[in-house]
């Protein structure tokens, strides 16, 4: 085991991780304007988006960018400025560094390369919501964005169907209405959940019920903000997995499997895979016909 003692002197410099407000600039801590302000060099996630953070703090430190697209170039040329003694403070735009942002790498990278890597508390949406959610948030599980691919997106949310844990996504509000989709299409549509928007802002809100409710909601309202999803787990995953043991069939293979079960015609077999698939009748018929 390798030892870190925190706040002992090194000979290296220092990486300080430093959650930002995800919406409300009084959830800064005094501690963390501190380190921003005592730090050689900031390495944010969108240098203009911080200094606007900065400023209205009257902090004065010097920034460097370190995102997605330059995240294992910017990795080596601030682990080798850590290896000269600067410290670092690393920030996202908003929350804590390198949950559903950018930061694993370099602290990974500060790992290996022996420099101590110092935490600071502060503001993360997925845990804010959910602790108002409503729903048992012990033990819970985060998982973030869901795959944008249909297929992909889809064997995700029937590996999360397995999950007995309140789990917790992020979701934006354009692809809010198809999430939900899909999501009761995967669980069921009694499954409680919240969509917390716009957490800590000016129009936070909390909506509350099932995903059926959810999926109506989504339907009959403008969608804005950003959302957390905070999710119940599933008391019998097996059962439920086996109801919806379907889901890696085609739809060919589906109307079969039916008429074969349950002794159904093609029609009515395409008939049942229509209603346990949200899709059109048509479609399928097409589709089990190669048409």
């Amino acid at each position: 085991m390798k030892s870190q003692r925190s706040f002992s002197e090194t000979e290296t410099g220092k990486l300080y991780l430093v959650p930002t407000p995800i919406g409300n600039l009084e959830d800064m801590t005094f501690r963390a304007v501190r380190m921003l302000k005592e730090a050689d060099l900031i390495a944010a996630e969108d240098t203009r988006n911080t200094q606007k953070l900065l400023n209205h703090f009257d902090i004065h430190t010097p920034q460097i960018s370190f995102h997605e697209h330059n995240r294992n170039e910017r990795a080596e040329q601030l682990i080798q400025k850590l290896l000269d003694g600067e410290t670092i403070a690393q920030v996202s735009d908003a929350g804590m560094p390198s949950i559903s942002d950018p930061g694993y790498e370099l602290t990974l990278a500060a790992i290996e390369h022996g420099i101590s890597v110092v935490p600071l508390p502060g503001p993360n949406a997925g845990l804010t919501a959910l602790i108002a959610s409503g729903l048992d948030p012990q033990p819970f599980y985060f998982y973030g964005f869901l795959p944008r691919k249909k297929k992909e997106q889809a064997a995700e949310l029937e590996e999360l169907n397995r999950r007995r844990e309140t789990f917790i996504l992020y979701e934006s509000p354009h692809r809010l209405k198809t999430v939900l989709q899909a999501m009761r299409k995967a669980f069921g549509p009694e499954r409680k959940i919240v969509l917390a928007r716009e957490v800590t802002k000016r129009f936070e809100e909390f909506l509350r019920g099932t995903l059926e409710e959810a999926v109506a909601w989504s339907k009959d309202n403008e969608i804005r903000g950003e959302f957390c999803i905070i999710v119940e787990g599933n008391d019998n995953p097996e059962e439920q997995v086996e109801a919806n043991d379907w889901s890696a069939l085609s739809v060919k293979e589906h109307v079969e499997q039916l008429m074969n079960e349950k002794n159904l015609s093609s029609k009515d077999a395409i008939k049942e895979v229509a209603k346990l698939r949200e899709q059109n009748k048509r479609d399928i018929y097409a589709e089990y016909h190669g048409i």
